[in-house]
């Protein structure tokens, strides 16, 4: 967790799926990933977040917590967010993303919750 959630505000919570198509693509979506991480760890807005992978079926899941869509949208638009989402793009299989709001109080949102929701 980057900042301590205020228990009685509301906060966005962002599920990304990212399936990649083939396994050579691991180190370069690795290489990526950590780049996104140093990012989040200055972006304003962002509360927490964790990364989650099957690395066999090639496919991770991003789960956040953000002040605002403002902030949310800010951080993807900026570099190297920006960059890696259109170098990545054709090396991924279709991502998903499911938003929804959460109280400060139940930050850490848990991943089998999360997973539950999106298979819902």
């Amino acid at each position: 967790m980057l900042q301590r959630p205020i228990p009685d505000r509301d906060y966005l919570v962002l599920l990304s799926e990212l399936p990649l198509k083939r396994f050579r693509d691991l180190p370069t979506f690795g290489s990526y990933t950590r780049q996104i991480e140093r990012q989040l760890r200055t972006t304003p807005g962002v509360v927490g977040y964790s990364l989650k992978g099957r690395l066999l079926a090639k496919l991770f899941w991003t789960l956040s917590v953000w002040e605002s869509e403002a902030a949310l949208q800010a951080f993807v638009a900026r570099d190297p967010h920006f960059h890696v989402m259109s170098a990545m793009q054709p090396r991924m299989g279709q991502a998903r993303f499911l938003r929804w709001r959460i109280r400060g109080a139940e930050v850490p949102p848990r991943w089998r919750d999360a997973l539950e929701r999106r298979a819902r």
